[in-house]
């Protein structure tokens, strides 16, 4: 399949809808790009869903570089983008910089939370795609909770104008998160970049969930947004409890689960056994 670029994804507003989700390693990358998914996001979500942290503050930029690295190596079609986590772009040079090794790295695109159109200018400037992010915006967890956003007409307000501020600086596309699907769907009628949305109801033109979270293996406390397709968690925890018994009793391994000598080998085999035996009494 022809590989996907942010100015593909941009082409599909309007067309059909936008297919994304997280992946950090060879494995759920693998099966994302087998399922034919457009965007691979390489997201601060790691901190949780990896490392097993409480939030994505921990996350730094030597993570996520090379956990996209090991993404964008292993697909060919969909888009990868890389997240820059949590102070890796508190300047606009550092954003520049801080997008350069992600692009070094392999990623198609980054992606940056929140309303700093002059930040996504410079790296769009540098020539490298830009996907934008309001709403919940997890870097902001200390100040912000886990809370849904523009709830309230102004705060709504507040919202389109980042929005528009973001498509303006040049980004080809958006993150909505966590934020009523009134708000949204008027957000996607308004700009003419794709929003792709996570807890943002079903008017974006696009959507992304957490490869973890859609399959059921994280532990932690899943989003009430989260559709969950499997819950290979629990297949996962049977299935070992099942190895261990099966080593415990011996049923594991077989014979045809062993490698066996020829049975000339064999014979040679033992006879030097019995020979390096004698020679230690």
């Amino acid at each position: 399949m022809e590989k996907i670029t942010p100015k593909k994804i941009f082409s599909l507003k309007g067309k059909r809808k936008i297919t994304a989700i997280t992946a950090y390693d060879y494995s759920s990358a693998y099966y994302a790009e087998k399922a034919g998914v457009d965007i691979i996001l390489v997201g601060d979500s790691l901190g949780m869903v990896i490392k097993g942290e409480e939030s994505t503050l921990n996350v730094t930029l030597d993570e996520v570089e090379y956990h996209t690295r090991i993404v964008a190596r292993t697909v060919s079609t969909p888009l990868v983008v890389g997240d820059l986590p949590f102070l890796s772009y508190f300047r606009i040079e550092d954003a520049v910089k801080s997008a350069g090794r992600l692009v070094r790295a392999g990623a198609g695109a980054v992606k940056l939370e929140g309303s700093r159109p002059q930040h996504i200018k410079a790296i769009v400037e540098e020539g490298i795609p830009v996907m934008g992010h309001i709403g919940l915006t997890p870097q902001q967890y200390l100040r912000m909770g886990y809370r849904t956003q523009g709830k309230k007409a102004l705060s709504a307000i507040r919202l389109l104008e980042e929005a528009k501020q973001i498509e303006d600086a040049g980004a080809f596309s958006i993150v909505l998160e966590s934020i009523p699907m009134e708000v949204s769907k008027e957000i996607t009628d308004v700009i003419s970049i794709p929003t792709i949305g996570i807890g943002a109801g079903p008017y974006c033109d696009g959507q992304i969930l957490v490869f973890h979270d859609l399959l059921g293996i994280y532990p932690g406390r899943r989003p009430s947004f989260v559709r969950e397709y499997a819950n290979i968690g629990e297949v996962m925890e049977k299935s070992i409890k099942q190895y261990a018994e099966d080593v415990i009793s011996g049923e594991f391994p077989t014979r045809e689960e062993s490698f066996v000598m020829e049975d000339d080998e064999r014979e040679k085999f033992y006879m030097e056994v019995r020979k390096w035996k004698l020679s230690r009494k």
